[in-house]
């Protein structure tokens, strides 16, 4: 009889701390980033790049995550853990130094050599993000991994609250000089990782035992390739679709295109591999579907609010960059607090369908109240709507990899985990597009409803290239804003994009309230199986186990 390894309890918790460690340090690199942009970009010189830092991130972080899943299921997640760390503190690190040595060969000046590191260190941080799930799911019962699952969805809201604060801090008293050099304070951005993950690293090789896992497979190299075929372009296209492209252009369709052809190539090599990166049996277990698909769902409308609430704050309401951030943040509070304490009260429980179901409707119930702001909207009153949604939040982005890991088969715990990772990331990328494709067609439309009423208020078309480019001159260049405050025609015309952006804003919003409330339908299909109360054993009899 397979009965499941018994760790200690000092292996496990310094394994669990030293995972929370890079599992933060992960999510704290999405975030940290954006309020040291503007200097970056002033130093590197390279503005009309200025979105490919975060894109070139989250492209190979996205594409990754099922590849090291796969091969956390095959090598051991230790292995894969050390292995993703490496390729992190490298990208890391270069990423700090980039631009310090002119133009490199093929890859550039210094804002190109920025992105190519941010798409190394995206690639490691993606085996972060997909290992750490999966050694919880090694390490503890589904029951008891409940409230640590909850701890890890507290570290993520944690990150967004505190990563743009420590890139604003770094970035503007972190500057030095070390040995007669002068190092700018947005390059500690990046070097912050590197003790934190080495102290990481130290912790895994000294205390994290032996974790059981199949071995004897092969790299399904070609579906491998596929994936990375199938998915870039499609992220690619949806990232520039409506703005840098229209979607009806050549390129974009020529994308959408060789993705769909690529993933059909995908499904076709995956029903014949010896050891699939995606196991398509998996889609004969209802909660895996069901659970995925209400992930995928959730991230489209959880990125969409969270990336464009403060452009909101900032164009439709001229607010400061600062406040508008310390008003997101009733929004991660109240995300932390309720993944925390739903978290707890599944363990105690041993049941996780209420919880979901009740963090759902509360998120319908925020979305809808979101949906009634506007430009004269106060940031006490905005802020008790968001505190409402991030409590609502907080369930389900730990729960439904939880529900996925209590019916899944050992062999495939790193696949499945990977799998909820993967489409919750497709989702978020999704999400922000579709909503920012909403957010400027209504702009367009009120724009030109105002120079109706008011040809004072005449105002080019604008893209969210462009909105963009009016928030971050307001905190670069506040003279200028000051200027424009005493000339009356261009307080007609700023006027006249506040209160149109203020009430565009609302298609994006309504969207995003009609895509939780299918989410929530979802969410009840999904079936509510009681918590298993022993941890996941090995691999039946008959399959290969190996030690790492």
């Amino acid at each position: 009889m397979n009965e499941p390894h018994v760790y200690s309890d000092d292996e496990r918790r310094l394994t669990l701390i030293s995972v929370l460690i890079v599992f933060l340090l992960a999510a704290m690199s999405q975030t940290v980033i954006a309020t040291a942009m503007p200097r970056i970009v002033g130093d590197l010189s390279g503005l009309h790049l200025y979105a490919w830092a975060t894109t070139a991130y989250l492209l190979a972080s996205t594409v990754m995550v099922p590849i090291w899943g796969k091969l956390g299921d095959l090598y051991g997640r230790k292995t894969i853990l050390l292995s993703g760390i490496g390729l992190f503190l490298a990208g890391s690190w270069l990423c700090g130094l980039a631009g310090e040595f002119g133009d490199l060969p093929l890859i550039g000046g210094g804002m190109t050599q920025l992105i190519a590191f941010r798409a190394l260190q995206g690639a490691g941080g993606g085996a972060l993000f997909t290992t750490a799930f999966a050694i919880l799911a090694d390490l503890f019962a589904p029951r008891e991994r409940a409230k640590f699952s909850g701890l890890f969805g507290s570290v993520f809201g944690v990150s967004s609250i505190f990563g743009p604060v420590v890139g604003g801090f770094l970035t503007d008293h972190g500057t030095t000089v070390i040995a007669g050099h002068l190092v700018a304070g947005w390059r500690w951005v990046f070097f912050f990782n590197v003790p934190f993950a080495l102290a990481a690293v130290a912790m895994i090789g000294w205390k994290m035992p032996t974790l059981p896992h199949r071995g004897g497979g092969r790299i399904d190299w070609l579906g491998s390739a596929l994936v990375i075929a199938a998915f870039v372009p499609l992220l690619l296209a949806i990232t520039w679709g409506g703005q840098d492209h229209p979607w009806g252009s050549p390129l974009i369709l020529g994308m959408l295109a060789w993705s769909a052809a690529a993933l059909v190539g995908f499904l076709l090599v995956e029903r014949r591999a010896r050891d699939p990166i995606l196991p398509l049996e998996l889609f004969r277990n209802r909660t895996f579907v069901t659970a995925n698909s209400a992930a995928f769902v959730y991230s489209m409308a959880f990125m969409g609010v969270s990336s464009f609430l403060p452009l909101y704050m900032q164009v439709g309401q001229g607010l400061p960059a600062t406040t508008s951030g310390f008003t997101m943040l009733a929004l991660m509070g109240g995300f932390v607090v309720s993944s925390t304490v739903n978290g707890q009260l599944v363990t105690r429980t041993g049941h996780f369908k209420p919880f979901m179901v009740g963090g759902g409707a509360l998120l319908v119930i925020g979305a809808t109240l979101l949906c009634f702001i506007g430009p004269d909207t106060s940031t006490a009153d905005l802020a008790w709507r968001l505190a409402i949604f991030g409590v609502g939040l907080g369930p389900g982005q730990s729960l439904f990899s939880l529900a996925v890991q209590n019916t899944v088969p050992f062999h495939q715990i790193g696949v499945a985990t990977s799998s909820g990772q993967f489409t919750r990331q497709i989702g978020s990328t999704m999400g922000v597009a579709l909503f920012g494709a909403l957010l400027t067609a209504g702009l367009a439309s009120e724009l030109d409803r105002h120079a109706a009423a008011d040809p004072s208020a005449q105002v080019q078309r604008l893209d969210l290239g462009d909105l963009q480019k009016m928030a971050l001159d307001r905190t670069l260049h506040p003279e200028e804003a000051a200027a424009r405050a005493a000339d009356p025609a261009a307080q007609a015309v700023d006027r006249a994009i506040r209160e149109s952006f203020s009430t565009a804003i609302r298609y994006g919003l309504i969207f995003s309230l009609a895509v939780l409330v299918a989410g929530f339908f979802l969410m009840l299909m999904v079936p509510g199986v009681p918590l298993r109360e022993r941890p996941t054993g090995p691999p039946p009899v008959g399959e290969p186990r190996a030690a790492e």
